[in-house]
C-alpha cells in the first residue's frame, strides 16, 4: 500500500534540530578492530577510486570519507588480511551501488542489477543477455573483480546466499526507485519489508561465513532463532542508519526513511519519530542478546560455527553503531564531537550533500 506524498500530519512544524538517541551507551558489546584494519581500507578505497574513472572531485572526496574499510574492520576484526580486503572491496562497492541507484529510475536499477547479477552468475567470463551492451559496463566489471576473488574461499551456501540476497538487494532497490518515479512514500509496514533488503546487510551476512571461513547448514540457517538473530541485526543496522543518515537525506528530499513515515502518517513530530525509532534499537539489540541465549545444540563443530557466525552479527551491531560517527557520511567531520553531544542541526534543503558530505563539515550536524 502506498499513500500520495502530500498528505502529512505536520506539513506546519519546522524544527531545526534533534537529539539522537543514546545507542552507543545502550549497547554493552565489546568492540574490536582489524590489526589490518587501516592498511587494508587505503587498498581497498584506492581499488574503487582507480577504478570509477567517471567520478567528479566531490565524490572521489566522498568516497574517500565514507571509511567504508573501517566498518569493514570493526565488523569483521577476525578474519584473514586477504579475505578483509575482499569484504572491504565488496562494502566500498556496495555503498557505490546505493550513491549511483539512489535517483535512478525503475528502468536504470533494472539495467544495473541485469549488469552486476550477470558478473556472479558468469564469474569467468561476460556473457551479455537479452537488451545488454555488447561492452560490459563497470559495475558489472568491478563486481566480477571483487567476485573472482571470493569464490576460491566461498563455501557454495554461502556463496548461493550471497547471489540470492544481492538479488532481493536490487528487487527492493526497483521498488524503492518505483515509489519515486510515482512520488508516493510507503506505509510502514511496506516500508520495512522493503528496507530490510535496501539496506544490503544480507549479503554482508553472507560474507561473515566467508571471512570466518564457514558455510552453515541449510538446518541452521533456516532455523528461526538463527532468523530472528539476522533480522534483528538487520533492523538495528536499517533503523539507526534511517536515524544517522536522516539529516543529510531531508536535506535532499529524500523520503525512504522510517523517521518521515513516522512523521508523515503516524502523527510525531520530528523527535518523538526519532525517539521511537530508537526505542526499537533498543529493542533489538535486548531481543538479541536474549535470541542468542536460546541456541539450541547441533554437536560441537556446527555449535562453533553458529557461535564464531552469532558473533560476527554481534560484531555488526556495536561496529556499525560506532563506525556512524566516525565516517563523514552522515556528519561530515564533527561525527565525534555529534556522538559525545547528540544533538543534530538540521541542514538547509540542497541537492549536493549526498554526492559530497564533507560539504557539512564547516556546519554543527
Amino acid at each position: 500500500m502506498t499513500v500520495p506524498l502530500n498528505v502529512s500530519a505536520n506539513d506546519s512544524e519546522k524544527p531545526t534540530s534533534f537529539i539522537l538517541p543514546d545507542l552507543v551507551s545502550h549497547c554493552n558489546f565489546r568492540l574490536s578492530y582489524h590489526p589490518n584494519g587501516d592498511e587494508v581500507a587505503q587498498q581497498s578505497v584506492d581499488w574503487l577510486d582507480s577504478n570509477c574513472t567517471d567520478l567528479n572531485a566531490k565524490q572521489r572526496r566522498a568516497l574517500r570519507g565514507l571509511q567504508a574499510g573501517e566498518l569493514t574492520a570493526y565488523c569483521y576484526h577476525t578474519t584473514t588480511p586477504g579475505r578483509l580486503r575482499v569484504v572491504s572491496d565488496f562494502m566500498n562497492y556496495l555503498f557505490h551501488l546505493d550513491n549511483i541507484s539512489d535517483g535512478m529510475m525503475t528502468r536504470e536499477t533494472d539495467v544495473l542489477a541485469d549488469v552486476v547479477m550477470n558478473a556472479l552468475w558468469f564469474s569467468d567470463r561476460y556473457m551479455p543477455t537479452k537488451d545488454q551492451s555488447e561492452e560490459e559496463l563497470n559495475p558489472g566489471k568491478l563486481a566480477r573483480d571483487f567476485w573472482a576473488r571470493c569464490i576460491p574461499d566461498c563455501g557454495p551456501g554461502a556463496q548461493s546466499r550471497f547471489k540470492e540476497t544481492l538479488e532481493l538487494f536490487f528487487e527492493s532497490v526497483n521498488i524503492q526507485a518505483r515509489a519515486r518515479d510515482e512520488g508516493v512514500v510507503p506505509d510502514l509496514e511496506s516500508y520495512i519489508d522493503v528496507r530490510r533488503d535496501t539496506s544490503g546487510c544480507k549479503p554482508c551476512w553472507a560474507l561473515i561465513e566467508y571471512a570466518l571461513d564457514i558455510d552453515l547448514p541449510d538446518f541452521v540457517v533456516e532455523h528461526p532463532l538463527i532468523e530472528a538473530l539476522n533480522q534483528g541485526t538487520n533492523d538495528l543496522v536499517t533503523w539507526s542508519n534511517d536515524i544517522f543518515s536522516y539529516n543529510v537525506e531531508q536535506s535532499r528530499g529524500d523520503t525512504h526513511n522510517m523517521i518521515v513515515i513516522l512523521m508523515k502518517y503516524h502523527g510525531h513530530n520530528l523527535q518523538s519519530a526519532v525517539d521511537y525509532v530508537g526505542d526499537l534499537c533498543a529493542q533489538t539489540i535486548d531481543t538479541f542478546s536474549e535470541n542468542k541465549k536460546k541456541l539450541p545444540s547441533w554437536g560441537s563443530e556446527v555449535d562453533d560455527m553458529v557461535a564464531r557466525y552469532v558473533q560476527g552479527l554481534q560484531d555488526w551491531i556495536v561496529g556499525s553503531l560506532h563506525w556512524s560517527f566516525q565516517t563523514h557520511r552522515y556528519f561530515g567531520e564533527k561525527g565525534m564531537e555529534v556522538k559525545k553531544h547528540r544533538l543534530v542541526k538540521l541542514l538547509p534543503l540542497r541537492g549536493d550533500v549526498f554526492d559530497d558530505p564533507t560539504s557539512i563539515n564547516g556546519r554543527d550536524s
